[in-house]
């Protein structure tokens, strides 16, 4: 295990809603145990793919509180807790630790641009500060293609020294193997997690802990299966399944094509819906999607059992 205590395949879950737009607790319950059945070794729920930023803090709150409540262990669940309010975000790092999350995924505060590493290193800091619990582990989110600031590599290095028990981990999605590299090369110390299944192998075989990735909440065997085996003879032609799958569904947009594609599995239709200001994929292009996996043999069924709608 890393030293940070989260290995392997995390999936982003998605967040089913109900038909007048309310997180529906008994489709994401139902979702988030079959992606622990199917292999996912634990769950960034509230992530970008959740559609976190479109979810209250209140809810949030209620959420995590009613999965744990469920019976998710809590030590596998690494919630995102980032938001663009400092109080914010130390209220919901706060309540995970509290409800015995094994980590965090702190997002930068996004909203001002061309902020200094100084001021991203304050603002880290303040959270680990303000919510002085020994048992807080952060992951850093860096994800510049959706926030337009992240965490560069100089200030990586000072959140670890000043933090080496709290700032354990990071999940880049930057899209750039050149950067998750240099972070791997730099701190290999720290559990780091590329943010797409296209780099797991290359990522593991540099030394990184696993992949969180958002295409796992319909292909999580298939990618588990790489980081499983992946000193093996199949490893190579396993990874290039996974990406196959993963090109395909990124070509439409993706938090509506993971949705059309579990609503298809699930045969419930309103597995579909998006909170504005996304929208569900209409009609032909999900049918457009459907038909491209299949041509390629895909289904998210393969994964032992489609979960009940």
């Amino acid at each position: 295990m890393a030293k940070s205590g989260f290995a392997g395949v995390l999936v982003p879950a998605l967040t089913p809603f109900t038909s007048g737009l309310d997180p529906d607790r008994a489709a994401w319950l139902a979702h988030c145990r079959w992606l622990l059945d199917e292999g996912a070794d634990g769950l960034a729920v509230f992530g970008t793919t959740s559609e976190a930023n479109s979810l209250g803090i209140s809810e949030r709150i209620e959420l995590l509180d009613y999965l744990v409540d469920e019976g998710i262990a809590a030590d596998r669940l690494m919630p995102g807790t980032g938001t663009c309010a400092l109080a914010d975000t130390v209220k919901l790092t706060a309540h995970a630790v509290r409800r015995g999350a094994g980590g965090v995924l702190l997002l930068p505060p996004f909203y001002y641009k061309g902020v200094s590493d100084d001021g991203l290193f304050a603002a880290v800091a303040e959270v680990i500060e303000r919510v002085g619990d020994a048992a807080l582990r952060v992951y850093l989110y860096h994800i510049p293609p959706v926030a337009q600031i992240g965490y560069s590599l100089a200030l990586i290095e000072r959140l670890v020294t000043a933090y080496p028990d709290t700032v354990v981990g990071i999940k880049d999605s930057s899209g750039d193997w050149s950067n998750t590299s240099a972070v791997l090369r730099a701190l290999p110390q720290l559990a780091v997690f590329p943010g797409s299944e296209i780099f797991l192998l290359d990522g593991l075989r540099a030394g990184a802990a696993g992949c969180i990735t958002a295409t796992g909440n319909v292909n999580p065997a298939g990618i588990r299966a790489v980081y499983a085996d992946w000193r093996g003879e199949a490893a190579d032609r396993r990874q290039a399944r996974i990406a196959e799958i993963r090109k395909i569904i990124q070509a439409f947009p993706a938090i509506p094509a993971l949705k059309a594609i579990t609503a298809a599995c699930t045969a419930s239709p309103d597995w579909r819906l998006t909170r504005p200001p996304l929208k569900m994929l209409g009609e032909s292009q999900a049918r457009r999607l459907l038909d491209q996996l299949q041509a390629v043999g895909f289904s998210m069924a393969d994964n032992r059992a489609c979960h009940a709608a």
